[in-house]
């Protein structure tokens, strides 16, 4: 990402409007999660169920803290040892948080690994929406040019700013919940159990 690239970014998103960058692992939608109207647009691009709450993306680790009723310390032994990268941790929502960010009264956050998507939000300062840059039910982008054919309209008016380059691809980011006392892997991705076994003990892993 050059530096026209960030600063034209960070203006739509300081606008309320929708960046697709590169993630550490594929093109993601990003909107300032805390702006309910931007939240919209990234629903309605995407035809999303806004039953269907989606992950944010941390500028940094104590950018989780607002989000969340608590954290509990495998929590945040995970963090000490996965971020910055690929580790989606569930955690309690925090009473008023946006119901699109929730999924049962949780909220799924990362602070991301090295990718086009972490420098934004980290210049943003503060959490970005997380979901896959394609419309529901298709697979997910690995490159721009593939955005911008699956949101040709939303491009061409401008509702979609979007960020070229190429994501690694790969497995997605490992999604666990942190729930009395025990990590439950929700979706294996690039960090695997045993992964997670050498940071937690494996009794606490369910």
């Amino acid at each position: 990402m050059t530096p026209d690239d960030l600063h034209r970014a960070l203006g739509v998103l300081a606008e309320g409007g929708v960046v697709a960058a590169a993630t550490e692992t594929f093109f993601g939608l990003l909107a300032d999660a805390r702006r309910p109207s931007a939240v919209d647009r990234v629903f309605s691009l995407k035809g999303r169920d806004a039953a269907k709450g989606v992950a944010l993306l941390l500028p940094d680790r104590a950018a989780w803290a607002p989000l969340v009723t608590e954290i509990p310390p495998l929590a945040a032994l995970l963090a000490d040892a996965f971020w910055p990268g690929p580790l989606t941790v569930v955690l309690p929502a925090r009473p008023g948080l946006d119901a699109r960010l929730q999924s049962e009264g949780t909220v799924a956050v990362r602070w991301p690994g090295t990718s086009d998507a972490s420098r934004l939000t980290a210049a943003f300062g503060a959490p970005l929406t997380a979901t896959s840059a394609n419309l529901a039910g298709h697979a997910p982008a690995q490159e721009s040019s593939e955005v911008e054919a699956a949101f040709p309209r939303a491009v061409a008016r401008g509702e979609l700013c979007v960020v070229s380059g190429l994501a690694p691809g790969g497995a997605p980011s490992t999604l666990v919940r942190i729930d009395e006392g025990r990590v439950k892997v929700l979706r294996l991705g690039q960090i695997r159990e045993n992964d997670l076994a050498g940071v937690v003990p494996r009794a606490a892993l369910g």
